[in-house]
């Protein structure tokens, strides 16, 4: 008879992958009548990943995944150790002597490259960059230039229409969410006038949700304009799904739409191939080549060019992960190098120990259900071969706290995150508005009150 499992686990990355790889592992050795002791190391103070720094603090609904992700760390079964990054702080090597086997589950955090002549001209952007700085990432400029009145984003996602969201809504209706006074600041004195949104499909292959579709019209002071000439395989009743038939009855819902004289607007544009950014010492519009549907979502080009005045670019083109000091990466999928979540090398063999769940493992696609069912594939094969014995076994016994001591290595716990989150939420109950929170952005900040909360709660 085979004896119950007892194994030491590093998680690295403390987003949704980190926290349900923690949560499914620990029940299932549980389950299996043994016992898993789970490090979640995290390069910021703070836990949740994307979901507190990737999120648009204009979406309340996200609140329940928080919850359940809080519940999960509030359990005590997993131990949160925060501000400490691998190949900085800790080798990979010095978990691999501690644990009998590491996860990486480090997201994606970069913005995939546009290839295109002029995308690095001033003013042009990267959405991932300005996402963190509205949802006020420590490692980010407090600032962010909203002094240009034409904005161009291009992209036909989630994360385009929530930038497109934020550039075009008022400040005003902001200030009741989470979001950092330097942002609200920043967006009080925004200049934008007009968002211009570019698809090089059309609104038929649109990956946007109909809920983030939806409240797009229903910003205040905000007029969606969108093109006839752009509907032309936009039929409802065509639709292969009812997520998508009911984007295309919005979509053509704003087609009859006449203009409200509101003082901002949110162009939407499909068929848009991006060519070129214009301009000399700093943006000053988009060359675009016309597209045409030629089946399976695919499109082409039809030699019709245009030019669009904007004097800012943001490319929404999807993210891409960064390497993990010491793991295997494959440079052209952004990801580390894996099969179905078994790190492998060169030659394509496992690196005993070694695994990787959620975006750096798949790559940026999918939703919070896939990443649920994405960790249990890789947990499911780490417990295969701890059984089979095929884990690494630790050498070193000591609690790799006391490493981090020895380095004075101001890391943060769970016990300090409580304290972080009860401080921010006071802050939003004292602020003139009365607010849900107010982040804290400076990571010193983060990490002083976190460290003193942890040590007046334990």
């Amino acid at each position: 008879m085979t004896s119950p499992l007892s194994l030491r686990v590093a998680i690295v990355g403390a987003g949704p992958a980190g926290i349900y790889a923690g949560n499914i592992l620990t029940n299932a050795v549980q389950d299996a009548g043994g016992t898993a002791t789970i490090d979640l190391f995290e390069s910021l103070p703070s836990p949740y990943g994307l979901i507190r720094y990737g999120v648009a603090p204009d979406h309340p609904r996200i609140k329940g995944i928080v919850n359940s992700l809080h519940e999960m760390l509030d359990a005590g079964t997993t131990r949160f150790i925060g501000n400490v990054e691998i190949g900085r702080d800790l080798d990979l090597e010095e978990l691999h002597e501690r644990y009998d086997a590491v996860i990486l589950a480090t997201g994606a955090i970069r913005d995939a490259a546009l290839d295109i002549p002029g995308i690095d001209l001033p003013g042009s952007y990267g959405a991932a960059d300005f996402v963190a700085w509205y949802d006020g990432h420590p490692d980010v400029p407090r600032e962010w230039p909203l002094d240009q009145r034409e904005v161009a984003v291009i992209g036909n996602g989630n994360v385009a229409l929530d930038v497109a969201r934020v550039l075009a809504k008022h400040a005003v209706d902001l200030r009741p969410t989470e979001i950092a006074d330097n942002v609200l600041a920043g967006l009080e004195a925004s200049a934008v006038t007009d968002v211009h949104v570019f698809g090089r499909r059309g609104p038929a292959d649109i990956k946007f949700t109909p809920i983030e579709l939806r409240e797009l019209g229903e910003v205040p002071d905000v007029d969606i304009v969108v093109h006839d000439e752009d509907f032309h395989d936009a039929d409802p009743a065509k639709a292969p799904n009812n997520q998508l038939k009911v984007m295309l009855r919005i979509l053509n819902g704003w087609r009859g739409r006449q203009s409200t004289g509101a003082t901002r607007r949110l162009h939407l544009h499909f068929y848009h191939s991006p060519v070129e950014v214009l301009g000399e010492e700093r943006v000053a519009g988009v060359r675009f080549e016309r597209t045409e549907p030629v089946g399976d979502g695919r499109v082409r080009g039809t030699g019709e060019f245009r030019e669009i005045a904007v004097q800012q670019v943001y490319r929404a083109v999807g993210y891409y992960g960064s390497p993990v000091v010491g793991a295997p990466f494959d440079e052209r999928a952004g990801v580390v190098t894996n099969v179905e979540g078994r790190v492998v090398d060169e030659s394509g063999r496992p690196v005993p120990g070694l695994y990787a769940t959620g975006w750096i493992k798949r790559g940026p696609v999918g939703l919070i259900g896939h990443t649920k069912s994405d960790a249990m594939e890789t947990i499911a094969h780490l417990v295969t071969d701890a059984e089979a014995g095929a884990l690494r076994a630790p050498r070193v016994d000591d609690d790799i706290l006391q490493l981090l001591d020895e380095r004075e290595v101001e890391y943060t716990t769970w016990d300090g995150w409580l304290a972080l989150d009860e401080h921010e939420r006071l802050l939003g109950e004292t602020h003139l508005h009365t607010r849900e929170r107010v982040k804290v952005v400076p990571r010193e900040e983060q990490v002083e009150i976190s460290r003193a909360g942890s040590l007046t709660l334990s």
